[in-house]
């Protein structure tokens, strides 16, 4: 009967390493720069900057490019 015990207590414990394993795998530094380049649409077609939203994007134009003609898609922000 010890013996299955131990076997429970292996099989918990090795459960519980590649579950810490895994928790892991989704946090290294190219995931998150993946990650980030993916929530990043809207590019600055001056500078080649990317934005996550519309609004950001013309902050950005107006306080960079003051003196740029404003894209289309953001006239209406």
């Amino acid at each position: 009967m010890a013996r299955g015990h131990q076997k429970a207590q292996s099989q918990a414990k090795n459960l519980a390493k590649q579950a810490a394993i895994k928790s892991k795998q989704g946090h290294n530094a190219n995931a998150q720069k993946k990650a980030a380049a993916k929530a990043l649409t809207y590019q600055c077609p001056v500078c080649r900057s990317m934005m996550p939203d519309p609004k950001t994007f013309k902050q950005h134009f107006e306080n960079k490019h003051p003196g740029a003609p404003m894209p289309e898609e953001l006239k209406d922000i």
